[in-house]
């Protein structure tokens, strides 16, 4: 039986201005329990989201209008609560509370549907995917790329129309073989792994061994590395040269990569409170993270991870959403391998690059914090996940400005903004009046033909 919570006033105002969208939506009370399980299909594929159920859209003079019409009772919803609970029984993971408010008509139902594992289907057998606010039913080809993203299925167990010899007789595999133990012939090897089947290699074992991999997977077994000489969208126009490709099997690839990366990054230069600086981020963090794109993604995606490098941030994009229970909320405190073979036999090369497997992100939030920059943000979209490193610190923006004035006479709107990461002049202005008011600083003296600067405040 759900527990039943009085809430507050202005908490139920809060409730009922909710935006209706991708992670919430309002039921009236009397909605078919099996149309309501669309909807929990829909959140439980997708992110997760919130149901209130008992408050109804009513058209009034300002537009559509909410009122508050929930349950008699608890026993009222016992056809919902039976088709959230059968729904339960498969794999979702659901939690639903009574809401009462004072002086209001009845109990809401507010059902909280987490993202799940499995696919969910509704009472009538059919999937669905949230998009918006819309309860998209899929089939066919839109459910087998839905179980791919939830790593139902693996690409990595796909055979390839090639023989074994492109993986057991290759350099990567004998040069692994040398550090195996056991010690063996590297087909039998393999075939225990159940990454060559039949004679013929899986994705993993194109991936992991052959000693070129984009040979047989083009377009989706590569990092491209794009330099865009702009802090703003990522135009072709900002394009410093020809994007990059790096090749080869997983383990060169991922330490290519990252070496290749910040030698790029080591040349970008931005202001700081001794002039012009040399971009620095911590190895560890862009490690972690391109370590974790690689080996995560979806290799069904017939799409390159992404490397793209702006003058004030890196952007690493994997192809594929979030897999299984994983979601934006809960990617540094759980764990899902879309990609379980590749995952494991990586770990058995020569200084693996997923030495603490499991642990990758937590690290980079780590290292980045150590440097006092801001945490790795991550970014959900239609065909991926992006995660963004920014060379911003931590201090504020009244703490950098502080620091600049240090070491420099005097500091202008756009020296600081290029120091603290602020756009808005106007912003950037407000933080100069507040340490202005607090007696921190002043205005210089103006002099024809330069621009308005500030600097400490000098006694007298």
């Amino acid at each position: 039986m759900a527990e039943t919570k009085r809430i507050s006033t202005s908490e139920q105002a809060i409730l009922l201005a909710q935006r209706e969208g991708h992670f919430f939506d309002f039921k009236g009370k009397e909605i078919k329990p099996s149309r309501l399980s669309k909807t929990i299909s829909a959140f439980a594929n997708t992110s997760g989201g919130e149901l209130a159920v008992g408050i109804e859209e009513v058209a009034g003079l300002s537009g559509s209008e909410r009122h508050w019409e929930g349950f008699v009772d608890e026993e009222d919803a016992n056809d919902i609560l039976q088709v959230i609970h059968d729904l339960e029984q498969v794999g979702g993971g659901f939690s639903c509370q009574f809401l009462e408010v004072e002086g209001s008509l009845g109990l809401v139902l507010h059902v909280v549907v987490d993202k799940t594992q499995g696919v969910t289907a509704a009472s009538d057998g059919k999937v669905y995917v949230r998009k918006g606010a819309q309860n998209l039913p899929v089939a066919g080809d839109a459910l087998d790329r839905l179980k791919y993203d939830k790593g139902i299925h693996s690409y990595e167990d796909e055979l390839l129309n090639c023989e074994h010899q492109e993986v057991s007789n290759s350099a990567t595999v004998i040069e692994f073989m040398l550090g195996a133990v056991p010690a063996g012939e590297p087909l039998e090897w393999l075939t225990k792994q159940r990454i060559v089947v039949d004679t013929r290699p899986t994705v993993a074992a194109t991936l992991l061994f052959s000693d070129s991999p984009q040979a047989l997977l083009p377009k989706r077994s590569a990092v491209k590395i794009l330099r865009y000489k702009t802090k703003d969208e990522a135009e072709r126009d900002y394009l410093s040269d020809d994007p990059e490709t790096v090749e080869g099997s997983l383990h060169s690839l991922i330490y290519d990569s990252v070496a290749r990366v910040r030698e790029i990054i080591e040349g970008i230069e931005k202001v700081g409170s001794k002039g012009m600086e040399k971009v620095l981020y911590p190895e560890e963090a862009l490690h972690e993270l391109l370590t974790n794109a690689v080996l995560h993604r979806d290799y069904s995606i017939p799409s390159d991870v992404q490397v793209r490098i702006f003058d004030n941030r890196v952007e690493i994009e994997s192809p594929g959403r979030l897999p299984g229970h994983v979601t934006i909320g809960n990617i540094t405190r759980t764990q899902f391998a879309r990609n379980p073979k590749i995952v494991r036999l990586i770990n058995k090369f020569k200084n693996p690059p997923n030495k603490d497997v499991g642990e990758g992100i937590n690290t980079a939030f780590e290292a980045m914090e150590k440097l006092r920059l801001k945490k790795p943000e991550f970014v959900e979209t239609d065909g991926g996940l992006v995660v963004t490193l920014r060379h911003q610190s931590l201090a504020s923006p009244e703490q950098l400005v502080k620091e600049y004035l240090a070491e420099n006479s005097e500091i202008t709107n756009a020296d600081a903004r290029e120091l603290t990461g602020i756009k808005s002049e106007n912003t950037m202005k407000n933080v100069f009046y507040r340490l202005r008011d607090a007696g921190e600083i002043e205005q210089t003296p103006k002099v024809s033909g330069k621009k308005h600067s500030w600097r400490l405040l000098r006694p007298g």
